[in-house]
């Protein structure tokens, strides 16, 4: 079946483009000009993947509203205005899983959105445990000993990353670039300080250590 992506975008003659070519390399595609259009959608089709150029619309998608299901997971790529490194990381940080600054390629574009639906392919279990710590991705709830745990958008990605494999040692490469979308390391504190905060969030409903700092290597979930 082929996978389904939401193409939110207000600027018709990029939106009709990307339909032709989407749809040239097989895949199911909706079109929304407007993000009220494009939440309706998200709703009732349930898309594979959205790509989408508002960044609020970003968060309305990550945050969710009173009565809607929509899945708050869903892969999204943000079609930015430029490739100021400075707005990537602002979306990345608001719950953008991927950032492509115009003018950008197809076949960049294209390769992005198949790795992000492997990814997702990859990981669809919506609960995930380590020991008493309980992830679930549909509800984007943390809990702890049945103490719910309030997290940031990315705090929240960066767990589930970790919770995936909770006694593997990722490295900071791994996590820069698969939770923040970095192609390379560079000079940012990025994941020491969500690292940082996440572990403090979770000791406050849990006496056990999460987030272990494996010296000059990553972090793991679990020590």
């Amino acid at each position: 079946m082929p996978s389904a992506v939401l193409v939110a975008e207000p600027e018709a003659e990029t939106r009709e483009y990307l339909d032709r070519q989407l749809r040239g390399d097989g895949f199911d595609v909706l079109e929304a000009s407007r993000g009220s259009e494009a939440l309706e959608l998200a709703e009732r089709a349930r898309p594979d993947l959205i790509l989408l150029a508002e960044l609020e619309l970003c968060l309305r998608l990550r945050q969710g509203e009173p009565g809607r299901t929509w899945d708050r997971n869903v892969p999204v790529i943000l079609l930015a205005p430029t490739s100021d490194p400075v707005e990537r990381v602002r979306a990345l940080d608001r719950g953008a899983d991927d950032v492509i600054g115009r003018p950008f390629a197809y076949v960049e574009l294209l390769a992005r959105i198949r790795a992000l639906l492997r990814r997702s392919s990859a990981t669809s279990s919506e609960v995930l445990t380590a020991g008493e710590l309980v992830v679930d991705r549909r509800t984007r709830r943390v809990s702890v000993r049945d103490v719910s745990v309030a997290l940031s958008a990315k705090e929240f990605e960066l767990l589930a990353r970790l919770a995936e494999e909770p006694h593997r040692v990722f490295t900071k490469e791994e996590l820069l670039r698969e939770v923040w979308g970095f192609r390379a390391l560079g000079r940012t504190r990025t994941l020491e300080s969500h690292a940082s905060r996440l572990r403090r969030k979770l000791r406050l409903a849990a006496a056990d250590r999460y987030v272990a700092n494996v010296w000059g290597v990553g972090y793991r979930l679990l020590e």
